[in-house]
C-alpha cells in the first residue's frame, strides 16, 4: 500500500522498512523537542528528525534514516548535499521499535562510528532504557532512574531518562 513503507540504502541496495508506531513517535517528539530546546538557547547547530537521510557510506552508497541527529554548526559548514546530510553528526538517537532487530541497529552504529559520529543513544521504550554508545565498545546503559547527559557533544545538557521513555 502506498505511503505504508519508505526505504534505506544499504551498500547500493534499497531495504524497505515498515514505518514506525505512534509510541516511537512520541518518544522521538520528546528527544527532539529536548534537544532543540537545549541546542537552541546555546545556539550550537541544527537538531534534525523525521528519519532524515544521512550518507553513512559512498560508491556504493548507504543512506540511512536517523531519528534524531544533532549536527553541529562547523559540521553544517562542511556539508554540500541539498538532499541528504553528507557530515556526520555529532549526536544520533535511535528509538527501538518492537519489530527492530539488535544485528541492524549495530550494523547502524558500526556505520555512524565509521563516519565520525561520537554519541549514539538508543532509546528502548519497551525495555525502559536507554544505551549510551561513546563508541562500539563503550556503552553504559541508563535506567529510568538515570539522567541522560550530552557528554562532550553537549556539555550541560541533562534530561530523566523518565521523562524521555514515558509511555
Amino acid at each position: 500500500m502506498p505511503g505504508d513503507a519508505w526505504d534505506e540504502l544499504v551498500e547500493g541496495e534499497i531495504f524497505r522498512m515498515s514505518p514506525p508506531g505512534y509510541l516511537h513517535g512520541k518518544i522521538e517528539v520528546r528527544f527532539i523537542t529536548l534537544l532543540n530546546n537545549f541546542v537552541n538557547a546555546h545556539q550550537l547547530g541544527d537538531v534534525i528528525g523525521g528519519e532524515a537521510g544521512i550518507y553513512t557510506h559512498r560508491e556504493p552508497d548507504s543512506i540511512r534514516g536517523v531519528d534524531v541527529a544533532f549536527v553541529s554548526h562547523q559540521q553544517m559548514e562542511r556539508a554540500q548535499s541539498v538532499t541528504y546530510l553528507d557530515v556526520a553528526p555529532e549526536l544520533i538517537v535511535e528509538i527501538m521499535s518492537p519489530n527492530d532487530r539488535w544485528s541492524d541497529i549495530m550494523d547502524k552504529l558500526e556505520e555512524y562510528f565509521a563516519i565520525g559520529v561520537k554519541l549514539v543513544w538508543v532509546a528502548d521504550p519497551q525495555r525502559q532504557e536507554v544505551l549510551v554508545y561513546r563508541s562500539l565498545v563503550d556503552v553504559e546503559r541508563l535506567t529510568p532512574e538515570d539522567e541522560l547527559k550530552g557528554d562532550d557533544v553537549l556539555p550541560g545538557f541533562s534530561a530523566p531518562v523518565s521523562e524521555l521513555l514515558q509511555t
